[in-house]
Parts: C-alpha cells; sequence; structure tokens
C-alpha cells in the first residue's frame, strides 16, 4: 500500500521522481511512526472501543518489527512485480485476512475512522 500511494504523491503530487530506495526509507519511517503511535493509549482505547480486540494492551515488540518487515518486503515485491500484480496481491491478502482472522488493513482503518457495529458484532462471531 505504500509503495503506490508514495509513487502516487511523488509522480502526481510532488511531480519529483524518487528512487525506490528512498520510497523505502519514507515508507519505513512511516511504518515506524505508526507503530509508535499504534501502541499510545489513545489508539489502544480506540482499538477496544470501536473493534472486535477487547482485551487488547498493544503490539509487542517483535509483532511491531514483524510490520516493518513486511512493509519492507511488500514495498520491495510491489516494486518487482508492479502495480498492475501488486493490487490483486493487496486485495487476495486482504480477503484471506478477513475470512482467515476476521480483520484486515482496510478493516481496521475502516473502524478507527468510523466505528460500525455490524462490523464488530462481526469480527465477535454474533
Amino acid at each position: 500500500m505504500f509503495a503506490g500511494l508514495l509513487l502516487l504523491l511523488f509522480r502526481f503530487v510532488i511531480k519529483h521522481n524518487v528512487s525506490t530506495e528512498w520510497r523505502l526509507v519514507i515508507a519505513l519511517v512511516l511504518e515506524g511512526a505508526w507503530e509508535i503511535m499504534e501502541n499510545t493509549n489513545t489508539v489502544i482505547d480506540r482499538y477496544r472501543e470501536t473493534t472486535a480486540a477487547l482485551g487488547y494492551r498493544g503490539d509487542s515488540v517483535a509483532n511491531s518489527m514483524g510490520d516493518i518487515v513486511c512493509c519492507a518486503a511488500g514495498l520491495l515485491i510491489a516494486r518487482k512485480v508492479g502495480w498492475l500484480r501488486s493490487l490483486p496481491i493487496f486485495i487476495a491478502t486482504e480477503i484471506v485476512l478477513l475470512f482467515w482472522i476476521r480483520d484486515s488493513l482496510i478493516l481496521e482503518i475502516i473502524t478507527l475512522i468510523h466505528p460500525f457495529e455490524v462490523i464488530k458484532n462481526w469480527q465477535l462471531g454474533h
């Protein structure tokens, strides 16, 4: 996701070509910042209120580091295979996660921005 968003930002908004290496650095800084913010009391409390993560206490260091590594891997894979092949991979991953663990990146973003009781009930299996 960061690969595509950064590419769009630099190509069409800023109108400056940025190397893959710098996009990777920027993506990792953003992901690291998100991991820090995600583990603040405010966001943790929001997760508890709006999602099925009722007992959530924050991510472990290993989980946060895994997310950062996956961000880097995802950007490098997207760079290698191109956005036309990356988008279906991203969508397929989201769908698998929805059915496997009843959660995904997009669902997390939706519930943090505007919680829906129907989503929370579905995640809880009601």
